[in-house]
């Protein structure tokens, strides 16, 4: 087990009272310079800080780990950074209880994958119909039996230690005269043969996020699919994260929103400082599940949010349905109300795939500012370059094309592209500025950068450009760069911030 890093501030080092984990790393100080670590997994608080050691606090630990002991009174600079890492009081026992039960929870990392439709394999004693839908899923239509068998199984082990917990959330369709039940087992590591746990779980179970906790060996573990009845059934993706259980998704106090097709939606939110303003990352595409950008949007210390979307391989560009487009809209409008802010003092970002959901959902937000590196509108366009400019670069865009438009024709090309650029061409973006960082030879969408000017209807927009040479995939590190120097300089000028080093004022 990875070694959880614990800073307490105090004049008593709460080791000596506390029966502390053999993989915590504790560090006691009453002193902040003493404070070496650039960031800590957990901070304990058990007395007030004044305002220079509340900025300290807020560049060393992450929202969502602070707890103070109930002895503090909670004014001044205390209650200011304990609402700002979004806090918890808890008395001497309950934080016994939290280092002896849940401190295992805070791992510095978040990590999530999927096995997806292509490591799926069918039961060769499988009678109906099979059709593979890239990485939609596969579908198969006919009948299973009177009794549960083994359908279907993923072509892929994932290693389970000693004391860890695994979610696991299935992605899939079916009609109401199919039943199924997901199997997981696990095997010594060194068999093949020897399985030491096993679970299975109903459709009722599937309803929510399950979760698997390993207290026996390491061993590897096994997923496969049992089916019963006749009818049609669609498995799609099954998602596998290191849980944190009660404690968030992915980081602490990461948020997970699902649809009635149980499509996913993630969200991050830090309070920052609590001063304008509130700063929106759509993360880029990957094959990793989790939050992307952390690290870079809390160096600004301003509020931020971070939005991720994990379905098809490494996301689906945050195009879905009315109820999904929702959950995007409804997410940042919130965060919005809570630090009661407007539009005016709202920013959107994204590189490459986040910058499709910036721009999108900026036609509903109309933010103060766009802050994007390599930016993508056309969908269509992407999906279509596929065949000759980037044979097998990046096949996820014709199954955006195949999820939205159920189509693969030159009339789906358009039907994607102009649900985007028709919902552009509607909004107003007189209060709004545009800066992007294009590649001059993209060859996703080398169109965006002079479609995003030709399209603004208003006369007076701020647009700041700067065109890097090579394909979308070459040079990021200078669109990255750009693309910080960028949002600094808007932060300093339009809302009196120092950008990077305001974290540490």
């Amino acid at each position: 087990m990875n070694k959880i890093s614990v800073l307490q501030v105090g004049n008593e080092d709460l080791s000596l009272t506390l029966h502390i984990p053999d993989f915590v790393d504790w560090n006691h100080v009453d002193d902040l310079k003493e404070a070496t670590e650039r960031s800590y997994d957990v901070c304990v608080l058990n007395r007030c800080v004044n305002e220079k050691e509340a900025r300290i606090l807020l560049k060393k630990i992450r929202a969502y780990t602070m707890f103070v002991l109930d002895s503090v009174e909670l004014n001044g600079w205390t209650k200011w950074i304990y609402e700002s890492r979004v806090g918890k009081i808890y008395s001497l026992n309950e934080l016994q209880e939290f280092m002896s039960d849940d401190i295992k929870l805070f791992f510095p990392s978040g990590y999530g994958e999927k096995f997806d439709a292509l490591s799926l394999s069918i039961s060769q004693n499988f009678g109906g119909s099979i059709s593979w839908d890239g990485y939609n899923g596969v579908l198969l239509n006919g009948e299973y039996g009177d009794d549960f068998y083994q359908i279907a199984y993923w072509r892929m082990n994932v290693p389970l230690f000693n004391e860890q917990v695994i979610d696991f959330w299935l992605e899939y369709e079916k009609d109401p005269s199919v039943n199924i039940q997901l199997k997981i087992e696990q095997f010594q590591a060194v068999s093949v043969s020897t399985v030491q746990n096993r679970w299975i779980f109903n459709e009722k179970d599937l309803k929510s996020v399950i979760s698997i906790e390993n207290k026996k060996m390491d061993g590897p573990i096994f997923a496969s699919l049992l089916a019963k009845g006749q009818g049609k059934l669609r498995i799609t993706n099954l998602h596998d994260r290191h849980s944190r259980k009660s404690y968030g998704v992915f980081f602490p106090g990461g948020e997970r929103y699902v649809t009635s097709k149980r499509e996913e939606l993630f969200i991050y939110f830090d309070p920052g400082d609590m001063k304008p303003p509130l700063n929106v990352y759509f993360s880029g595409w990957k094959k990793q599940e989790s939050f992307e950008g952390y690290n870079m949007m809390k160096k600004m210390g301003a509020p931020f949010l971070l939005v991720t979307d994990v379905r098809l391989t490494g996301g689906a560009f945050y195009l879905g349905d009315k109820e999904y487009e929702s959950l995007v809209i409804d997410g940042i409008k919130k965060y919005l109300k809570l630090l009661k802010f407007d539009e005016s003092q709202l920013i959107l970002s994204g590189l490459s795939m986040g910058t499709f959901g910036s721009l999108y959902y900026g036609c509903t937000l109309r933010p103060h500012a766009f802050i994007l590196g390599k930016p993508l509108g056309s969908l269509g366009d992407i999906a279509e370059n596929e065949r000759i400019k980037r044979p097998g670069v990046f096949p996820t865009s014709l199954d955006v094309l195949k999820k939205n438009t159920n189509n693969m024709n030159a009339n789906a090309v358009k039907c994607i592209n102009d649900r985007f650029w028709d919902k552009f061409d509607e909004t107003d973006f007189s209060h709004s500025k545009f800066i992007m960082s294009y590649l001059i030879e993209d060859d996703y969408d080398p169109n965006t950068y002079k479609n995003v000017i030709g399209h603004i209807k208003n006369v007076g927009v701020e647009v700041i450009g700067k065109g890097i040479h090579g394909r979308h995939n070459d040079n990021t590190y200078a669109v990255v760069e750009w693309f910080r120097s960028q949002y600094n300089q808007i932060l300093k000028e339009d809302f009196n911030r120092n950008g990077d080093s305001n974290a540490n004022r």
